[in-house]
């Protein structure tokens, strides 16, 4: 998953506690702003009694990060939809031997995810923004590397670039989640995508914009 889609069940409640969508975006902010450090549930779960209401929901907003990631990752609709990317990449991209089809899958369905979910309910994405602005940065940062024991780099830094930046917003735009894309691939030192990429993209956004409901479904609410 990735932020929005973490976000989402969060967001169809009237009231959201903005230290709890910060929690489910701990773990990718980290990724970007402090990349050997990790939080996992075992770090944040003691943390989910604080008396502090605002440490309390980041840890359960942690917890639930690493919980909702492990059921997507292994549900039938993700692995189809990554593995068919997956071939199709290696098929147009095979020219560059040091790509990798199956990553670039599972982050393209992620992406396209939280896109499709922008479409169906536009003004979500403005509400996600404005509740995670309403987290202070510092203190976010601050009980992170309590909760891990290690330092986070420039975590508060990078959180408010996050709400500045919007680059959720991009994901509607091909060239726009190119170039996003390209930014990933970078920081795990990989080539950028060649222009033939953007063929094959409307194809994507249509085959997760059939997967949606099935994406976004945890394994105890699906149809036996």
């Amino acid at each position: 998953m990735n932020y929005l889609a973490h976000a989402w069940p969060l967001l169809q409640a009237p009231n959201v506690e903005p230290y709890e969508l910060a929690g489910v975006a701990t773990p990718d902010w980290l990724s970007v702003a402090a990349r050997k450090t990790k939080c996992r549930s075992k770090h944040a779960e003691p943390y989910i009694n604080s008396s502090d209401p605002e440490t309390a929901a980041l840890a359960r907003g942690i917890v639930k990060h690493h919980h909702d990631d492990a059921w997507f990752h292994e549900s039938p609709a993700f692995n189809r939809l990554s593995l068919s990317f997956a071939k199709q990449l290696r098929e147009r991209l095979s020219e560059q031997s040091s790509m990798r089809p199956w990553f670039l899958g599972h982050i393209l369905v992620e992406l396209l995810l939280d896109d499709q979910l922008t479409r169906r309910e536009p003004l979500q994405l403005q509400r996600y923004y404005e509740l995670v602005a309403r987290a202070d940065a510092r203190k976010v940062a601050a009980s992170v590397s309590w909760f891990c024991g290690k330092s986070v780099g420039r975590l508060s830094e990078f959180i408010d670039k996050f709400v500045e930046l919007r680059f959720l917003e991009d994901y509607a735009d091909d060239q726009r989640l190119t170039m996003r894309v390209n930014q990933v691939l970078s920081r795990v030192r990989l080539p950028e995508l060649p222009n033939s990429f953007l063929e094959l993209l409307p194809g994507f956004r249509d085959d997760v914009a059939a997967s949606v409901d099935e994406l976004m479904t945890p394994p105890d609410r699906r149809e036996s």
